[in-house]
């Protein structure tokens, strides 16, 4: 029997709400497949931030990052609140997150199970089927940049990574005076290169056979065109695998238009966080929509599993969310900690329950309330016990 330590962290809004309803299947899939969490619950939220570190541009200290580090894998729930400015819950704990633990792949799956709609004309159940490898520490979300008035500006700017450290010294000359703001994106040959062949290998373990690789190095050049040599290199040691390459524009176009003809999609930071949006709205909306912030090597850093969509304040306590990508999360940390058979009874219960169609959350045009889908889902995956 194997025992995994979990962080819980429930964050804001409908956090706590569907990361309990997550819990409970969790618990369920432990159950009928012999397996045993140690849950640990943390407070990290806006409650937090403002009774313990307001002021500071950090959602947790580092000594609290560390401690996570200690884990198995973290389940999140929603992170978001008015009290806390965006740029300590973004870049003060789920960017840092992905930075501090070398969490260097997103991964995004966009299902249409049965029991669920698509807003586009036609589609069945599972016509849709996408796994979305998202870059996930680099590319024009390292965070860095600046902002002023004037003439003249000086930035020191560092990346820090696992793989590297850069600096970059900015001198800005502005004629006549006016107002600019700046980002900087940034992408290495080597993380580049990992992301990739992450993706060749899911496939390969998949047993799928063609995998879409987004650019804009029509456009960015000096980024993106090493992006697609790093992918060439790495698709050479994998002939079984046709590689297609997609510049951005075409890809959004093409998800709306015939996304059956995707298996898996591997995409830039920026890219890949913009269009897995897209193909969650086309299998049912963000309620469908897990993630999973991942480091493949276990040892090296614990990885972290969230719904992709925010707190949702406006719902928050009524208990109406749907809590279907939270759960569906779970079965992706499931996999990632080598459970596969738990992850697939997991899977197998919730479409279930979805196809049954007795229990729909609102988002569904039903009635029932977040925890009911919770049970059923959990109750479904004790009757699949083998």
């Amino acid at each position: 029997m194997k025992t995994y330590r979990v962080a819980l962290i429930e964050g804001d809004g409908i956090g706590p709400e569907i990361l309990r309803e997550g819990k409970k299947v969790m618990d369920a899939a432990a159950e009928a497949t012999g397996i045993t969490w140690q849950w640990k619950a943390y407070p990290y939220g806006a409650d937090h931030w403002v009774q313990n570190r307001k002021g500071f541009p950090t959602l947790v200290t580092e000594a609290e990052m560390a401690e996570l580090g200690t884990h198995d894998a973290v389940y999140f729930g929603a992170i978001g609140d008015p009290r806390v400015p965006d740029s300590v819950n973004q870049a003060g704990l789920l960017l840092w997150m992905r930075f501090y633990f070398d969490q260097y792949i997103n991964l995004r799956p966009a299902k249409l199970y049965r029991g669920v709609s698509s807003p586009l004309a036609g589609k069945k159940p599972h016509d849709i089927d996408i796994c979305f490898i998202r870059e996930n520490s680099e590319d024009f979300y390292i965070g860095l940049g600046g902002r002023f008035k004037g003439t003249r500006s000086h930035d020191e700017l560092e990346m820090r990574r696992a793989l590297c450290k850069a600096r970059f010294d900015v001198d800005i000359s502005l004629e006549p005076a006016d107002e600019m703001g700046y980002q900087i994106g940034a992408m290495t040959g080597r993380n580049a290169e990992r992301t990739v062949r992450y993706g060749f290998e899911l496939a390969r373990r998949k047993k799928l056979t063609r995998i879409t690789l987004i650019h804009k190095a029509n456009v960015l050049m000096k980024i993106y065109d090493l992006w697609i040599e790093r992918a060439r290199q790495v698709a050479r040691d994998y002939p079984d695998i046709e590689m297609e390459l997609a510049i951005v524009d075409a890809a959004t176009m093409w998800l709306v238009r015939a996304p059956e003809r995707f298996q898996v999609i591997i995409a830039p930071n920026m890219f890949g966080d913009i269009l897995s949006d897209l193909a969650a709205s086309i299998v049912g909306g963000l309620g469908f929509a897990p993630g999973g912030n991942i480091n493949p090597d276990r040892k090296a850093g614990v990885s972290m599993f969230e719904p992709i969509h925010g707190s949702a304040p406006d719902i928050a306590g009524k208990g109406i969310a749907n809590p279907i990508a939270t759960i569906l999360a779970g079965q992706l940390m499931l996999d990632h900690l080598g459970e596969e058979r738990a992850a697939l009874l997991v899977e197998q219960a919730t479409e279930d329950v979805l196809a049954a169609g007795k229990v729909r959350t609102p988002d569904m045009g039903g009635r029932s309330t977040c925890r009911d889908m919770g049970d059923a889902i959990a109750e479904r995956l004790l009757q699949l016990k083998p």
